[in-house]
């Protein structure tokens, strides 16, 4: 099992976002494409990909 770090303000507010509680998860991987956290107490994984939104305006 990968050790997980405890989640930053933001981080935490993404995870509220999901509809989880921050305090039962860590962060694994944290990057622009992806979000990994893994459950405290379970050890479950789970691995969110993030939409990238074109910031340039072009299609």
């Amino acid at each position: 099992m990968k050790h997980g770090r405890n989640p930053t303000r933001r981080q935490k507010e993404r995870i509220k976002k999901l509809g989880l509680n921050p305090e039962n998860w860590l962060i694994i991987k944290d990057c622009q494409e992806c979000f990994e956290i893994v459950h405290r107490l379970s050890g479950k994984t789970r691995k969110l990909t993030i939409k990238v939104k074109n910031w340039t305006g072009l299609s």
